[in-house]
């Protein structure tokens, strides 16, 4: 019987496990299959506090792992779980096939980055393709180049205006013939001039796997069918997230698009699970605003634990 299982090792899991381990709770930490989460794939976080140089996203990882273990967190490194049963306490997990019970639960699946599906996008990720401006966008094989951005709503208008900061020119290439987005957001980036958008295309290469770098995007019009080629250093995907959150649909209270919605602070639907960073937040989407929610989880579980007299 476990105090406390926590979904996921981002930098939302971690913390948490930070935190109950250091309440002698104890934690059972399942990773899943990308141990770290989404923060692994990014080279260099310039913006978690305390790293005024910066630290490679897989470090940082480590470094938290490496945290909640030295308070007592136990790992099962490389396990998914395949199925849960909330309906009642003691809640049942099935773990590799091996069958956990557990008092309480945090849910930190995180969310995936939505990809364009093509073989050059996988072959050239972290060599001029990427999912976060924000994270990346600073690289020096950037700065003072022509970037591409794909995507036409919030997220894609958000990634453009802040490659501003870096690029010669940022080309938003977007399916349709306007922006998705909010209003602001469309007047602000219609009316920068260093932003040019490409209308009614889709990006159906990217180019160069052969030179083992972005040179550049074979674009096609949506109403034409021609096909054009536009030199580029990096591709910047924003075309959504795909929160983690399938296992518990039908479950636990999601929105439309499966992001797992709090009832009170980050507790769920269901007592005694509780939810924190990105499989929640579709807006903030960073690896500090991910740890505090973390820790909020922890502490809400703690209390719930607590009152029940453990």
């Amino acid at each position: 019987m476990e105090k406390i299982v926590i979904i996921g090792t981002g930098c939302a899991g971690l913390t948490a496990a930070i935190y109950a381990a250091r309440s002698n709770l104890s934690p059972l930490v399942v990773t899943g299959t990308m141990p770290g989460g989404l923060l692994t794939t990014t080279s260099t976080v310039e913006n978690f506090p305390g790293f005024p140089e910066g630290i490679d996203g897989y470090e940082l990882m480590a470094r938290m792992q490496k945290q909640a273990l030295r308070f007592g967190a136990r790992l099962f490194t490389m396990q998914t779980v395949e199925s849960v049963d909330l309906s009642r306490r003691p809640f049942t997990l099935a773990i590799d096939g091996e069958s956990v019970q557990t008092r309480a639960l945090i849910i930190a699946s995180g969310a995936s980055h939505r990809h364009l599906g093509l073989e050059s996008e996988h072959l050239l990720e972290k060599k001029g393709v990427t999912f976060c401006a924000t994270c990346d966008g600073a690289w020096p094989m950037f700065r003072q180049q022509p970037l591409v951005v794909v995507g036409g709503g919030d997220s894609a208008c958000e990634e453009a205006l802040y490659l501003t900061r870096f690029a010669s020119v940022v080309y938003l290439v977007h399916r349709r013939e306007s922006l998705r987005a909010s209003r602001i957001m469309v007047e602000r980036v219609l009316q920068h001039s260093q932003i040019k958008p490409i209308w009614s295309s889709t990006v159906t290469e990217i180019l160069d796997v052969k030179h083992d770098k972005v040179t550049g995007v074979r674009l096609k019009n949506a109403k034409t069918g021609e096909e054009t080629t536009l030199a580029c250093a990096g591709v910047f995907v924003a075309i959504g997230h795909v929160p983690n959150t399938q296992l518990f649909k039908g479950i636990i209270d999601m929105d439309e698009n499966g992001y797992i919605i709090p009832k009170k602070g980050s507790a769920t639907n269901v007592p005694g699970v509780f939810v924190a960073g990105d499989c929640s937040d579709h807006v903030y989407r960073q690896a500090v605003t991910a740890a505090g929610l973390g820790c909020a989880a922890a502490i809400d579980a703690e209390r719930f634990l607590a009152n029940e007299g453990d």
